[in-house]
């Protein structure tokens, strides 16, 4: 009988295959990623297996990448979103970049993840996944839009036999031997640089509107746009890929570094390389040119944020980073009892009986010693840092015509594109402290 390949294990051999493919056509991308590693091994010695280890095991973290990709129509979405459920993974989140960036970014975004905290210990990839918005008046005007969608109906970018096998996967909780091997090549091979030639003048019609555009709609095929690994200090990493040569973005975006807790995302990058590629000119010949549209990101995680602790987050994130430490909270315990982070919680085992009735609240029973608190990984993306990213690693920032009006795109709106529910993080994160604070929380004395 063969023997079943389980979806996590698909997952975790795209990930890593993902990965070679992606450092053999970015050599840089490897460089970024042997920095990475030993600016962990760095932060190990120095702070100590257990403090190092607070946001996840150093195993998980040197594992652990995020991809993204861009597709240009909902049937694209629709298609992707079949092959990451055969790798155990869900849409979850809905990301407005038009909003978040001041260049023309005219794309929403999701990421596809697990969703339980057991899958994402056994392998957390993820993949931030954006799809055009074609309808937006402010970037396509009626005719480019009616063109753009002719030319993106006209592409293949899945094979059906990478979809049957996703179909059947997904139906399946996983593919024997020889079915996952060949799942593996065609799914890691269908976000391969192809070497095609782009017309030319297709392509640069598009990069007046976005450069972003161009690279989702100009070209008959998507590709890995970047590759993510996770490390303990990125501005530790900013400073060493800098002293090797390597130009990076101009900043670290999202949360300040300070001496209070580590929350949501920091991420940076190095900037998008100039890659050879083939056109085709309006005459039929073959030129040599080059584009700029991939790069290598890096994050560093932190704690998830509760719906207050975000909105928290955004009011000052802006600001100085005096105000951040003014009014942010300064110890994982503040954030616990003010219900701005959220956290894990385990009972206090062996805790003497001394007849206090235990209190309601996370604060009183954090400072009461009735339980303990483990903060949860944001596993999840920040709308303007995606975006400040994207713009960075623009060579011109586009056009948008603000006097018309923008097209209405929203969670429900990507649900239905991609045919399947998208969840909401904050749900999720809830749902997870919620339930281990009900098996923690201690009962009454004589109950």
């Amino acid at each position: 009988m063969a023997t079943t390949v389980p979806t996590w294990r698909l997952r975790a051999a795209f990930a890593r295959r993902l990965s070679a493919m992606y450092g053999a056509e970015v050599p840089a991308y490897t460089t970024l990623v042997e920095v990475a590693g030993r600016v962990n091994a760095t932060v190990m010695r120095a702070a100590g297996g257990e403090r190092a280890q607070r946001f996840g095991s150093i195993e998980r973290v040197t594992a652990e990448r995020h991809g993204a990709i861009r597709v240009g129509t909902p049937g694209e979405l629709r298609r992707a979103a079949q092959i990451f459920a055969a790798l155990g993974m869900e849409p979850v989140g809905f990301y407005d970049l038009r909003e978040a960036a001041a260049s023309s970014v005219p794309v929403v975004s999701t990421a596809f993840r697990p969703v339980t905290p057991e899958e994402l210990a056994r392998n957390p990839f993820r993949v931030f996944t954006s799809v055009l918005t074609p309808a937006d008046r402010r970037f396509f005007d009626t005719d480019l839009h009616r063109r753009l969608e002719a030319f993106l109906d006209r592409r293949e970018l899945f094979p059906p036999e990478l979809l049957e096998l996703a179909g059947r996967a997904e139906r399946e909780g996983g593919l024997d031997g020889d079915r996952a091997e060949r799942f593996l090549h065609l799914a890691v091979a269908a976000f391969e640089l192809s070497p095609e030639p782009v017309d030319r003048v297709w392509y640069a019609e598009l990069e007046k509107v976005s450069a972003v555009a161009a690279d989702i709609g100009g070209v008959t095929s998507t590709h890995v746009n970047h590759l993510t690994p996770r490390v303990l200090d990125i501005d530790d990493l900013y400073h060493r890929m800098e002293a090797l040569g390597v130009s990076m973005i101009d900043r670290i975006q999202g949360p300040p570094r300070w001496d209070g807790p580590e929350v949501l995302l920091r991420q940076t990058s190095f900037r998008a390389l100039a890659e050879p590629r083939v056109f085709r000119e309006p005459d039929g010949s073959l030129s040599e040119g080059s584009l700029r549209v991939r790069f290598g990101e890096v994050e560093a995680r932190g704690i998830a944020l509760s719906r207050e602790g975000r909105a928290l987050y955004d009011r000052l994130v802006d600001g100085p980073v005096e105000d951040w430490a003014a009014h942010f909270p300064r110890t994982e315990h503040r954030l616990a009892a003010d219900g701005l982070g959220y956290f894990t919680y385990e009972a206090v085992r062996h805790r003497p009986r001394d007849g206090r009735t235990p209190p309601d609240d996370v604060g009183g029973l954090l400072d009461g010693g009735w339980v303990t608190a483990r903060p949860i990984v944001y596993e999840d993306f920040l709308p303007r840092s995606a975006a400040g990213i994207f713009q960075s690693n623009l060579t011109d920032p586009g056009a948008r015509d603000a006097a018309q009006t923008g097209a209405h795109y929203d969670q429900a709106w990507l649900s239905g594109a991609i045919g399947r529910v998208v969840h909401d993080p904050f749900d999720l994160y809830a749902a997870q402290q919620a339930g281990s604070l009900s098996r923690a929380r201690p009962c009454p004395e004589g109950r």
